[in-house]
């Protein structure tokens, strides 16, 4: 009997803003029959929110701000699917959850073609070796050639790409796909606003009918592309798919269901079984007996009536068991996962076993944090999440003392997330939030007013630029700050572990700080 890993799939779907991202998720739970109606990414009156888009702020902004877990079977696989934000604002988010998966689906505009986020996103899939597929989507809209998209994914991406299929059609003309392996047509009928499966007709290229259905002209340019492609494209090597070396390109529309089966079928069968993960020069892999988890995300407050924590765990190697005692890395202790739950956007059941691959839920209060090894043999300690450096900063206080309590509450649980960091001013007088965008600070103040009722000031700061303090390698703490004597543009504040942090105005400041301090190091972030 194969492992019970071998049918788990864990995926992220990463694209540019706007690409289409989120409401391809949304169309993978309608195939995969884990919702009977899809939803609508966009925020209309008349149109069911997404699955997966279930924070108040998201359904009104109509974009991902949190990363989102979805699971469900299909075809015999169970499937953990990764919504993540596509805004650069929220990439620290992202970044962590492509570190717990195995296989990625980009989403590429086809009107537009690759554009500047799906490029960072895709160097950072890149640098961890994860197979990459493509999804080249909004055909149903005027698009570029579809020669022209596949040349740029590998001109501009510098990765080689092999067409499964191929579209007939574009915009208002779009009629279907055809199978590249056996030259099967699918032709689509529209669904009103997507919400349903769309009909498909399948038959052969070469059957009469195909003319009478569809315009000569649009069967023979996809003929001649395709026969262009037979003699110039990379050949299918599912070694290269399965080393990032080749992306298997797949063509539909998500808003209209066109092409979505396809490519999920297609993606199932090509996609990598669970992969190990690295514990110091070991590689933990699946089949180990031992169990060995990491967390990967935090999400606060998503049951407000409760104001609970959870913790998100990418399972990499044994069985996972509700109530089973396992080692806590960072805390040095024996803990007991109780609360295990299986996730579904916002929605919850109990999980009694999981297996490598699979994404579990911890509910609770643990003192868990980003990074953190769980597993029952504690000379496991997989390789560390680094701490981002913040782009941007703001100082935060309570609009009123009246619900000062309430503020405290939800800072100390929103920051425990990791997309956003805390510091504290040297006099001890100022708290400081340190984010990658500003768009983190914008949803932090709506979270803490409409979940925790705390009003809040916030004002953003001058500080572009911050790095630890360091001395002999370690870095520098102690209650009272090391030094008043700082240049103009700098200040110094700590952060939430007691470490001494210099904020400069820009790089001219922080030079500066560096001929007053060559003693000290600056480092431009710490790995916890």
């Amino acid at each position: 009997m194969s492992h019970p890993s071998s049918i788990r799939r864990t995926l992220a779907i990463i694209s540019h803003p706007d690409a289409g991202k989120t409401t391809l998720t949304e169309k993978f739970l309608l195939y995969g029959g884990a919702i009977d109606l899809a939803g609508s990414v966009t925020s209309r009156r008349d149109r069911r929110a997404t699955t997966s888009d279930w924070m108040e702020l998201e359904k009104q902004r109509g974009i991902s701000i949190s990363s989102t877990v979805l699971q469900f079977n299909y075809a015999g696989f169970h499937v953990n699917l990764l919504d993540t934000p596509g805004h650069e604002d929220f990439s620290e988010d992202t970044y962590r959850v492509l570190t717990a998966v195995d296989a990625v689906i980009m989403v590429v505009d086809a009107g537009k073609g690759v554009e500047a986020r799906t490029r960072k996103l895709f160097e950072i899939c890149r640098l961890r070796g994860i197979p990459i597929f493509t999804f080249i989507n909004k055909l149903d809209r005027p698009t570029r050639p579809p020669i022209d998209l596949v040349d740029e994914i590998e001109n501009v991406l510098g990765i080689a790409s092999h067409p499964m299929n191929w579209p007939l059609g574009d915009g208002p003309r779009f009629r279907g796909i055809i199978q590249r392996r056996d030259g099967q047509l699918n032709l689509f009928e529209k669904t009103k606003a997507g919400a349903y499966r769309a009909p498909v007709s399948v038959m052969g290229l070469a059957d009469p009918a195909v003319r009478e259905l569809v315009d000569n002209d649009l069967v023979d340019k996809a003929l001649e592309e395709m026969e262009l492609l037979d003699i110039a494209g990379a050949p299918f090597d599912q070694e290269r798919v399965l080393a990032g070396e080749l992306t298997p390109v797949f063509f539909g529309s998500a808003a209209n269901n066109f092409g979505i089966q396809l490519l999920l079928d297609g993606f199932l069968a090509m996609a990598p079984e669970p992969s190990g993960r690295k514990s110091g020069e070991v590689m933990i892999e699946p089949e180990d007996k031992r169990f060995s988890g990491f967390v990967f995300k935090i999400q606060a407050n998503m049951n407000p009536k409760h104001r609970d924590r959870m913790a998100f765990i990418r399972i990499v190697s044994g069985k996972f068991e509700r109530d089973m005692q396992v080692w806590h890395g960072s805390a040095a202790k024996q803990i007991r996962l109780s609360n295990s739950q299986k996730l579904f956007a916002q929605e919850r059941e109990i999980v009694d076993e999981a297996f490598a691959g699979d994404v579990v839920g911890l509910v609770g209060n643990q003192p868990f944090e980003i990074g953190d090894t769980l597993t029952t043999d504690s000379a496991i300690k997989f390789d560390e999440i680094p701490i981002f450096p913040p782009e941007c900063f703001a100082t935060i206080r309570g609009r009123s003392t009246a619900t000062a309590k309430r503020f405290r509450a939800g800072m100390d649980q929103l920051v425990r997330e990791g997309v956003t960091q805390l510091f504290e001013s040297a006099s001890g007088s100022t708290l400081l939030l340190g984010a990658i965008g500003p768009l983190q600070f914008e949803v932090l103040k709506y979270r803490l007013e409409t979940e925790y009722g705390a009003e809040v000031v916030l004002e953003q700061s001058p500080w572009t630029v911050i790095r630890w303090l360091m001395l002999d390698g370690e870095p520098v703490e102690g209650a009272e700050a090391p030094t008043d004597d700082l240049p103009g543009g700098c200040a110094l504040a700590k952060d939430a572990a007691g470490h001494w942090v210099v904020l400069a105005e820009a790089e001219w400041a922080l030079r500066s700080f560096k001929r007053y301090h060559e003693a000290w190091e600056l480092a431009e972030r710490l790995v916890k």
